[in-house]
């Protein structure tokens, strides 16, 4: 093995570590706060973490075509799962209860079609992912992942607007940087598109922690709080 291949074998592996270490983190968020949002964020950390995973596999080597299903999937939930976490700052039930219907309809849809469609090890070139999947997944995944980036884009337009705090420009930022890995996949810089989604993941992850869930509420009566 030369010193290239080792230096990126081992970034990968401290890019897989560092993000488990973040899903830890949300999940202790979460066991303190029983957030929704907190499982979201914890839950899309995990996904990354799986997708960073294969990568550093294939690039050893490991090659199969249950392993490029696993990060095709997992490519797609990402951001879904992500944008969920996002949906509170919206402020409407609704919107909220009706898109994680939709974002749980379209994961699953891809989760299937990623297990029933046999991928080839042409995918892999070098050992890096490089190769697009089946038009049917590729489409399939757009349906999650087209919308997941608008309603990230749309939470951060919205908290900004309301508070300008630098972790929402992070968050834009994040979500920036995790659409622009398409056009860096499209251009055959997959090493470029792994080191995008991780640093668009973590930008996400830290501005989506500290977005305002709710207005704060008003003194009822002098000397009285009104509960949250």
């Amino acid at each position: 093995m030369d010193g290239a291949f080792v230096a990126i074998e081992l970034s990968l592996w401290v890019l897989c570590a560092l993000l488990v270490v973040l899903f830890v983190r949300s999940v202790r968020k979460y066991s303190i706060s029983r957030s929704r949002a907190e499982l979201m964020w914890g839950g899309g950390l995990a996904l990354a973490a799986a997708a960073m995973a294969v990568e550093a596999m294939v690039f050893l080597g490991y090659v199969s075509s249950p392993l490029l299903q696993v990060y095709v999937f997992c490519s797609a939930a990402i951001v879904g799962v992500l944008s969920l976490g996002a949906t509170r700052v919206l402020r409407s039930p609704r919107i909220e209860s009706g898109y994680t219907a939709y974002i749980g309809a379209t994961t699953v849809l891809v989760g299937l079609a990623s297990a029933l469609t046999p991928l080839p090890n042409a995918m892999v070139s070098g050992g890096i992912i490089s190769g697009n999947p089946p038009l049917l997944l590729l489409v399939l995944s757009s349906l999650v992942t087209g919308p997941a980036t608008v309603v990230l884009l749309t939470a951060s337009v919205v908290s900004l607007r309301r508070s300008r705090k630098w972790q929402t420009l992070l968050m834009i930022g994040g979500a920036l940087i995790l659409g622009a890995g398409g056009t860096l996949y499209i251009a055959s810089f997959p090493v470029a598109l792994y080191y995008a989604e991780f640093v668009g993941i973590v930008l996400l992850f830290f501005g989506l922690v500290s977005l305002p869930t709710a207005a704060p509420s008003k003194v009822s009566a002098p000397g009285t709080v009104a509960s949250h």
